[in-house]
């Protein structure tokens, strides 16, 4: 096989499993090549991945050798995928009764789906998270690419529960802005005590479900290592949550004029 080719196949798969431990050995018997020939494949991927703002391309040295690929992007990346997706939110069109607006179609385009999950795997790789959890349903889309793009798996809450599950913690919590009582349970097989998790959700008012996410979380002894969500309103101004991370951030819904005010959160 042409070093050409061999950079391209080396580079799928790379691309395809995030954060996967490819050992040298592996790929020198798929190729039939020497391990300081692969070395050189690599440097050349890392190079261009460099030069692209395309991700980071890791080495890891010992004796046994390997890489792999992480997809974090760039500030000027996030800056400008963030800003595209406020553009679409600003739609009149997307305004729904209730001062609500349709936001299904953005967190189901494969395109900003992709991006939306690579922005929080960037931020919150870091604090190593070893589950990605979210309550159904809404926020499964977002949570699950943010899952694949730590290479962790998602754990998803229920409001109800299901036979199926087998034993489940069930817990009440108070919803931020209906005021009301609303219940989420879990299958206790569903999440290893002990474990470090990230909660991520679409979208947040008062940050009733985040809170209720979290204390479920110290029921299974726990630690939350990070929040992160899609949008977040600017009403009410109290909220019961302080310490997440909000991409998108929506200022205010007109309904009588057909506008809508959405804005990058500040840290962007």
């Amino acid at each position: 096989m042409r070093r050409a080719h061999r950079i391209a196949a080396i580079t799928k798969m790379l691309v395809e499993q995030p954060q996967r431990v490819y050992a040298l050995g592996d790929f020198a018997d798929i190729f039939g090549v020497s391990r300081s020939t692969l070395s050189e494949d690599l440097a050349i991927i890392r190079q261009a991945f460099g030069q692209l703002d395309l991700g980071l391309v890791e080495t890891i040295s010992g004796a046994i050798g390997g890489v792999r690929y992480f997809p974090d992007l760039t500030e000027a990346q996030i800056r400008e995928e963030i800003s595209k997706v406020c553009e679409l939110l600003e739609e009149p069109q997307r305004i729904l009764p209730g001062g609500f607006i349709f936001i299904d179609d953005v967190i189901s385009s494969p395109f900003h789906l992709r991006n939306i999950g690579n922005i929080f795997a960037t931020y919150f790789r870091s604090r190593e998270p070893e589950y990605v959890v979210t309550v159904e349903t809404a926020g499964i889309p977002v949570a699950l690419k943010t899952a694949s793009s730590l290479k962790i798996p998602l754990v998803i809450v229920r409001r109800q529960s299901r036979v199926a599950e087998g034993p489940v913690l069930t817990m009440r919590f108070l919803s931020g802005t209906a005021r009301q009582i609303e219940t989420m349970s879990l299958s206790r097989r569903a999440l290893a005590s002990k474990s470090r998790v990230l909660l991520i959700d679409d979208f947040m008012r008062a940050g009733g479900t985040l809170r209720g996410l979290t204390d479920l979380m110290g029921e299974f002894d726990c630690e939350v290592v990070g929040k992160g969500v899609f949008i977040e309103t600017g009403w009410p101004k109290e909220k019961l949550v302080t310490d997440h991370l909000a991409l998108v951030y929506l200022k205010e819904v007109d309904v009588e004029n057909q506008k809508v005010l959405v804005q990058p959160a500040d840290w962007v």
